[in-house]
């Protein structure tokens, strides 16, 4: 939806690429503004700005907790079986004397998706009952700042490479962490795509 035209009393908005001063009219339910003058696309919007997202962080907080509550994998070598949390990578690093490559994967495995699942409620919690959450501005600018840490994804990739490398050797088998570690990558994914800063602050305006 192009901007040229607007009669909007809206307060004027920058564009984030060509500078261009504007106001924006009334918002769609679904779709996005553009600028008027270079098309850059200054709000997109996806139904409610609250609602879906908050039900999609509560739903990544009750597979993280599965996550690092259950074996992530399942090993069987000569008849001896073990199993392997998340944290036991960050564990191994550890007592083989690499700390700071330690303190990275806990960090990006357990520190930052909890903080950032812990921001996303902070933040849509309140919004959801009506209310403003304290310090909105600190909150969304430290959830935009946590978000690069939070790899996931990769850990999850290299748990796959690595059950494919082992497989030789011996009798690899997910646990239950490794599916709830697949959905709460998909859901933190589609959470984080929901959630719009411009909408929120409209929503409290």
């Amino acid at each position: 939806m192009s901007l040229s035209g607007s009669t909007s009393t809206s307060p004027l908005t920058a564009c984030h690429d060509c500078d261009l001063a504007q106001r924006l009219p009334t918002p769609p339910h679904h779709g996005s503004l553009r600028c008027a003058r270079c098309g850059a696309v200054l709000r997109r919007y996806t139904g409610d700005p609250v609602e879906i997202p908050l039900a999609l962080a509560l739903t990544a907080l009750v597979l993280f907790v599965l996550s690092h509550g259950y074996p992530l994998l399942e090993f069987s070598i000569q008849g001896q079986t073990s199993s392997s949390y998340i944290v036991a990578g960050a564990q191994q690093l550890w007592l083989q004397g690499k700390p700071a490559l330690a303190v990275l994967v806990l960090l990006t495995t357990l520190i930052a998706p909890a903080l950032h699942i812990g921001l996303m409620i902070y933040i849509l919690g309140p919004l959801w009952l009506g209310r403003q959450p304290p310090a909105l501005a600190a909150a969304l600018r430290m959830a935009h700042w946590v978000l690069p840490w939070s790899m996931l994804e990769i850990f999850l990739l290299g748990v796959l490479v690595a059950s494919v490398k082992l497989a030789d050797q011996a009798s690899v088998l997910p646990g239950p962490a490794a599916w709830s570690l697949g959905g709460l990558v998909l859901v933190l994914a589609a959470a984080t795509t929901r959630i719009h800063a411009p909408q929120l602050w409209e929503r409290v305006a």
